[in-house]
């Protein structure tokens, strides 16, 4: 790590040089009368402390290219003005000090600096908000030991960069990272993915097989989605991490594994057990240390830095020149609700770069549905024709359910997510949902965007959600109309309900639905 200071203030910029040089930091002072630019080039520091002048045109040229370049900036101001200090932070200063300052507030705001660009190399986490800073700071906190560590936060907010920094920055850097998609892994496989098998333990076990937590012994094993994982394995989780020992299937030793669970999850695990979907002493066992990654639109003021960090990443790789993105441009973004957070965000960038008819990233390159405000998005999850049952359905888990809502009103997403943390969340959501006495959900096929007053679409067609039903009570409906829909198909139903046929299938269960429904 390396920085950089001006001397247009002599003396904090030597006293500063003094103190950073005796930290073992490497540093390049440079006189006004240096071609700075030049000096930067050759420098190539991490932080850059410009001592005076800080409205000067070099040095807010300087500025505005290291928005580009990577580099922090720390600015010395003469006067202590709040709203000269929120310009100059607008123009890119990571940091602004008033004059006189002390050498060792300048060398903390340095430090600070110096700390945040190494974790974020570390990681991979780009961000200048209070919130990612909050995440940084834990993630250096939490690497060193070897406690287990739940990570939540919404898909595409980047939980697995987090585990893998988790596993770099720790004392297992050198050992093995193996991450699983539990929620992908059919439950007949999933005891013998985690946990391994002997041979002929079941019908095609030719041979034994080490599971992930041998395989991850000594290191860390990352367990995504944590939250799919069925009951009848949650309690055999729940002896590993307790013991620290493993027994294959169809095995009857017990192998010891030193392994640092990492596990993710998109919703709120907390809510789960409330529900009776997830048991409560796993839970307990995996929230030792807790890392909440917020959504991009809980963060905004991170997309500029994103954005360009991403154009520079894709100009480089499909080798082509970019000289930036418009204001306009950056606006349209920046107001966008981002619903697939940093990943779509990634990847939208990624095709402006490749489709892009000039040199800079325009409004005209960006799809109208971002450009308006993300609109297009906003669409009803598909509900076949449903009988109603005396205006009431039953059930027991609304999850599918409140997605689709979660897709047309973000608001009621935000609260959702947020109900371990404010319970008075719930009470909210509830007063919604009772203020209209009767509303209907859209069907398969049906050309409504949204959640209309009971009327407005075809009885034969909707779903009506009365006031005073419970969330369980709707699940039931949804399940059963896509059964009459397909006929019975259970695959296809699982489909059109967006969700895996193991989980319709112990859904069907719990609902005592008969095998040969519908046909």
């Amino acid at each position: 790590m390396s920085v950089l200071i001006t001397l247009t203030d002599v003396e904090p910029a030597v006293r500063l040089n003094a103190l950073l040089e005796a930290d073992g930091v490497k540093t390049t002072v440079v006189s006004p009368m240096d071609d700075l630019p030049d000096e930067i080039r050759r420098a190539k520091p991490d932080v850059i402390v410009f001592t005076g002048s800080l409205l000067d045109p070099q040095t807010l040229g300087v500025v505005r290219d290291q928005l580009w370049g990577g580099a922090s900036v720390i600015g010395l101001a003469d006067v202590g003005d709040p709203a000269v200090e929120q310009r100059l932070k607008s123009l890119g200063f990571a940091d602004v000090l008033t004059k006189p300052v002390t050498p060792e507030a300048l060398r903390a705001s340095v430090n600070e600096l110096l700390d945040r660009q190494r974790i974020t190399g570390e990681t991979g986490l780009w961000g200048e908000s209070d919130a990612v800073r909050q995440v940084l700071i834990q993630i250096a906190q939490i690497a060193p030991v070897s406690s287990t560590v739940l990570i939540e936060g919404e898909s595409g907010t980047g939980k697995e960069l987090v585990a893998r920094a988790l596993a770099k920055m720790s004392p297992r850097r050198n050992k093995a990272f193996i991450a699983v998609n539990v929620g992908a892994l059919p439950e007949t496989l999933l005891e013998s993915e985690l946990f391994g098998h002997e041979k002929g333990a079941f019908t095609g076990a030719a041979e034994r097989r080490i599971g992930r937590f041998e395989l991850a012994s000594g290191g860390t094993l990352f367990l995504d989605e944590i939250g799919e994982i069925p009951q009848s394995t949650q309690v055999k989780l729940l002896r590993v991490l307790e013991e620290r020992h493993v027994t294959r299937v169809g095995g009857t030793q017990t192998i010891p594994v030193d392994v640092r669970v990492v596990a993710a999850t998109n919703r709120p695990l907390r809510e789960s057990v409330e529900r009776g979907l997830f048991r409560a002493d796993l839970f307990y066992r995996l929230n030792v240390l807790r890392i909440y990654l917020p959504p991009l639109r809980e963060r905004r003021a991170d997309i500029p830095l994103l954005v360009r960090r991403f154009v520079q990443e894709f100009a480089q790789e499909h080798e082509r020149e970019f000289h930036g993105i418009s204001v306009d441009a950056m606006q349209s973004l920046v107001n966008y609700t981002w619903p697939g957070n940093v990943r779509e965000l990634r990847n939208l960038v990624e095709s402006m770069v490749v489709l892009a008819t000039g040199r800079e990233i325009t409004v005209t390159d960006i799809p109208s549905g971002i450009r308006e405000g993300g609109a297009s998005r906003l669409l009803p999850v598909p509900m076949g024709p449903i009988h109603r049952e005396e205006g009431r359905a039953e059930g027991r888990e609304l999850e599918f359910i409140v997605r689709s809502l979660v897709e047309m009103k973000l608001q009621l997403e935000e609260l959702r997510r947020r109900v371990d943390e404010d319970r008075g969340v719930l009470a909210q959501v509830a007063g919604e949902m009772a203020a209209a006495s009767v509303v209907s959900v859209p069907a398969w096929g049906g050309t409504g965007a949204g959640i209309e007053p009971l009327g407005l679409a075809s009885p034969a067609n909707s779903l009506a959600i009365t006031q005073g039903m419970t969330m369980a009570e709707i699940e039931k409906a949804a399940i059963l109309a896509a059964l009459r829909e397909t006929r019975g198909n259970r695959r296809k139903a699982a489909v059109i309900l967006d969700i895996g046929e193991r989980t319709l299938y112990r859904k069907l269960k719990e609902y005592l639905v008969p095998d040969r429904f519908g046909e």
